[in-house]
């Protein structure tokens, strides 16, 4: 039998979503399960262009069976206008086998974002995520205000799931309490899906 994992799947043209993810992938260790963090390609206006099939750096191409297989999952994506970005929204259209078969039914998931300004749409891009996981019939765990960086933080942070303001030029690094909270969103995950798994919770 395989060893379960949390999928932390995202897409990410800047190194902010990327460090986020390794975040929240420390946290899902720190909840006591491995945590496999994976990209999506970007989308090509040129219909002939393929990607490569292993990018040349960074995480691994998401597949299906990444998704089908995982005991829970962190989606995120920087904001585009408010929502998603493009290649995510890509991947998750063509998941629609797993919809039918019910693959991901009563998985935990969460959410994370990142925007050039503090206003920049944090929120609503965490909730565009949230809508196929809904519809897929996954569990949502976001972030309580018992995490006391939520309440402190003067950057990134919301209950809908972890964020971060990267700045006007994308460089902004993760500050102690954006850090703090993409680890403990990642915890509730990996406690989540120890929970409701019985034979290892």
């Amino acid at each position: 039998m395989s060893t379960p994992y949390i999928l932390v799947l995202f897409y990410s043209r800047n190194g902010s979503t990327s460090e986020m993810a390794r975040q929240i992938g420390r946290g899902i260790e720190l909840g006591g399960m491995e945590a496999r963090l994976r990209t999506v390609p970007a989308i090509s206006t040129e219909c002939e262009a393929v990607a490569p099939s292993i990018p040349e750096s960074g995480a691994l191409f998401a597949t299906l069976d990444d998704l089908k297989n995982c005991a829970g999952l962190a989606l995120g994506s920087p904001t585009r206008f408010g929502n998603m970005a493009a290649p995510l929204k890509y991947f998750l259209d063509g998941t629609s086998n797993l919809w039918l078969t019910g693959a991901l039914v009563g998985k935990p998931a969460s959410v994370f974002t990142s925007t050039a300004s503090l206003h920049g749409g944090q929120e609503t891009t965490l909730m565009s995520m949230l809508l196929p996981l809904l519809h897929h019939g996954m569990l949502i765990t976001g972030l309580p205000y018992s995490e006391s960086a939520l309440v402190e933080t003067s950057g990134g942070g919301t209950p809908y799931g972890a964020s971060h303001h990267a700045g006007p030029d994308g460089k902004r690094p993760l500050d102690p309490h954006e850090t703090q909270l993409c680890r403990a969103l990642g915890q509730r995950l990996a406690k989540t899906a120890l929970l409701l798994d019985p034979a290892r919770g």
